[in-house]
């Protein structure tokens, strides 16, 4: 039996607003953790220094680098911005990976792993063995709650469509088409996951330890979940009259 082919050259992209105290932490325990990633750190010019403590870290370290942004315009955006230049630099697999903490280095080599036999791998919460910690039932319950809706209304077999640790082959993101991408909030998670199911691509969800951060302040609120819930229901009725491809 042949060995299996190497995936090649993998980079990082971690998405940072006002993450200062967790940036140094999660950096390390991705370094230690996949020593030949490399690291993009896509900044929303934090007030609290994060991109200056960002390129502190690259000067360090050839492996890491960052990706200045001139205002905060949503997750979505960041993780586009950082798929680009990922792209442009010549990079196979392209991972998406929290700044706080939630997202564990430690499981990205099972990420990638599982990434041999497909084109988009999620780290999920909700499949078996997969858990969450430290999170009140009422967060639990509008998780899940959430992915049930997106899992029904958009006619999608992924039971963490939300989750924001994954990992991409550039293939994946080329064939999705990041021109046609337009969310910027939470919800851009969601999208994503459903133009690769759209676009025919081999969508694997691995089990993942999800840990609440302990520092510094979520990004999360009411607004974000009604924005999300209101476009999976726009974009499942677009579906129903047989626009199949998610728009804003």
């Amino acid at each position: 039996m042949s060995a299996p082919e190497p995936l090649g050259a993998v980079v990082v992209v971690i998405p940072t607003y006002n993450e200062r105290l967790n940036l140094p932490l999660i950096v390390r325990r991705v370094r230690a953790a996949t020593p030949d990633a490399d690291v993009l750190v896509v900044d929303d010019a934090s007030p609290d220094g994060t991109g200056e403590l960002a390129d502190s870290l690259a000067a360090e370290d050839e492996r890491i680098r960052v990706l200045h942004r001139t205002a905060k315009d949503g997750l979505g955006a960041a993780y586009i911005a950082g798929f680009r230049l990922a792209l442009e630099r010549g990079y196979d697999v392209i991972v998406e990976m929290d700044a706080d903490g939630s997202h564990r280095p430690e499981e990205l080599p099972r990420l990638l792993e599982a990434l041999r036999d497909a084109d988009l791998v999620i780290g999920s919460r909700w499949v078996r063995g997969g858990q969450v910690r430290n999170w009140p039932l009422s967060r639990e319950v509008l998780s899940r709650g959430g992915n049930t809706y997106a899992r029904l209304v958009l006619g999608i077999h992924l039971h963490d469509a939300t989750a924001g640790y994954r990992a991409f082959r550039r293939t994946a993101l080329e064939k999705i088409g990041l021109d046609e991408v337009d969310s910027r909030g939470y919800c851009f998670q969601i999208d994503m996951a459903l133009r690769a199911v759209r676009a025919g691509l081999h969508v694997v969800e691995v089990p993942i330890t999800f840990v609440e951060r302990e520092l510094g302040v979520s990004k999360m609120s009411g607004d974000i979940v009604a924005e999300a819930m209101w476009r999976v229901t726009r974009w499942g009725v677009r579906d129903r009259l047989g626009a199949r491809s998610p728009r804003r």
